[in-house]
């Protein structure tokens, strides 16, 4: 159905229509979104837009488009690496306190906090090696396997009376 003579939002229309919400500095706010995570319906809500709206702007934008790529492939890097590491067993530093007891100038006892950094290391998760072969080898170690077995199966019939 057209639109009515003189809808000023009318695609078709002088004008072209409704103006974009969109600014050039979305491409740099959309970017660092997606490194925190958030997906194109959220990123939608940030920008109190529609979803549909975000996929219009990926398509007329290619900087916004690029930018929600990077940033997603960014935090999707780190996640990985960060599964593999726990898959794997890491070591890290850690700052411990310790509480230790001196004598000031006049003979009482005064309690104060030493820190000291300590080398740990956290052994592999077994759930992380799971969800890692899991995704990255799933013909090999998903739990469901598909075993074919072909033949004939003969069944041997005894009557006895």
């Amino acid at each position: 159905m057209p639109a009515k003579k003189g809808n000023k939002y009318a695609i078709g229309n002088k004008g072209g229509g409704r103006e974009s919400k969109y600014k050039d500095e979305y491409a740099s706010e959309a970017f660092n979104y997606c490194l925190l995570g958030a997906t194109d319906k959220e990123i939608a809500t940030f920008f109190d837009v529609s979803e549909h709206t975000i996929n219009n702007w990926k398509e007329e934008h290619e900087e916004f488009c690029e930018a929600l790529k990077k940033g997603k492939a960014s935090a999707d890097a780190l996640v990985a690496s960060k599964l593999f590491s726990k898959a794997n067993g890491f070591k890290y530093m850690e700052e411990i306190g310790f509480k230790c007891k001196s004598y000031d100038e006049q003979g009482r006892q005064v309690e104060h906090v030493e820190t000291k950094m300590v080398a740990r290391y956290m052994p592999p998760d077994t759930t992380a090696c799971i969800f890692w072969l899991k995704n990255r080898k799933p013909n090999a170690w998903r739990d469901k396997q598909d075993i074919n077995v072909s033949g004939n199966v003969g069944i041997e019939v005894i009557w006895q009376e």
